[in-house]
């Protein structure tokens, strides 16, 4: 096994891969050093999770008619023949012409309201 099969290996993984790991490491840390903590973190965890769905269903809630992919020029459900990579230099789905400033509000704005609520959990523990 030579260092570019290697290098096309490690390529091929998903992007978060390095991140996964770590947190891995760092939770058999914490079972090895302490491990009473492990259900504080299980805890904390579904809690950050729970609040990350409620903030995004507290905006669909909260703005019904401003939904980021409304402003889509075709609804990206109704493509079941979509391929899986995109060429270089063209977008997946389009957005109508004249709505992108609003489409990256409506995405920010989602985004806003999400993290506000997982902050808020996260603060409150």
């Amino acid at each position: 096994m030579n260092l570019s099969s290697i290098t096309a290996a490690l390529r091929r993984l998903p992007r978060t891969t390095s991140w996964l790991i770590a947190a891995c490491v760092l939770l058999s840390a914490v079972a090895v050093i302490s491990p009473v903590q492990l259900p504080v973190i299980l805890y904390k965890g579904a809690l950050v999770s729970l609040a990350a769905v409620l903030g995004y269903w507290l905006d669909r809630s909260l703005f019904p008619y401003a939904r980021p992919d409304g402003y889509l020029v075709s609804d990206w459900r109704d493509d079941v023949n979509a391929p899986n990579h995109v060429p270089s230099g063209r977008v997946d789905y389009p957005v109508v012409s004249g709505y992108h400033w609003i489409f990256a509000a409506a995405l920010l704005r989602r985004a806003v309201v999400v993290g506000a609520a997982m902050a808020g959990v996260a603060l409150g523990m």
